[in-house]
């Protein structure tokens, strides 16, 4: 299966290691650049035990590969994870600005039906906007 992960923090960077290291093809995409030229040189921004191995050996397997275009790693694949940040505002509520922006750069550049799948920290009835969002 082809898999891209937008997102590569926490979340994001587990959750494609994790599948690529089960045999699937995964992308990690990241608008931050020089998360993205870290990554591709074996350099992690975040420590978990035994994640540093798993990207490493999926990496030379070519299982998991690292983008800073979002939008192109989005096309031809089978499913997408949202991973993205969801600081608090000001009100306490969860800021779904990236969320809205992930799902609005799917919309427009998928390329076959896929599935989606929301891995940030969302507010009940986010997944009902986010559907409103990709199918317009």
């Amino acid at each position: 299966m082809k898999i891209c992960v937008v997102g590569s923090g926490y979340v994001g960077l587990v959750t494609g290691g994790c599948f690529s290291e089960i045999g699937n093809h995964v992308v990690c995409a990241d608008l931050a650049k020089d998360k993205i030229d870290n990554l591709n040189q074996g350099i992690l921004p975040i420590y978990e035990p035994g994640l540093e191995e798993m990207v490493k050996r999926n990496a030379e397997k070519k299982r998991l590969t690292f983008s800073a275009n979002p939008s192109e790693a989005v096309k031809g694949v089978d499913v997408i994870f949202v991973a993205v940040g969801t600081p608090s505002r000001s009100d306490g509520g969860a800021h779904l600005g990236y969320v809205d922006d992930v799902a609005q750069m799917v919309a427009e550049n998928i390329t076959k039906d896929v599935v989606l799948v929301l891995k940030s920290t969302v507010p009940v009835k986010t997944n009902s906007r986010i559907r409103n969002i990709v199918k317009d």
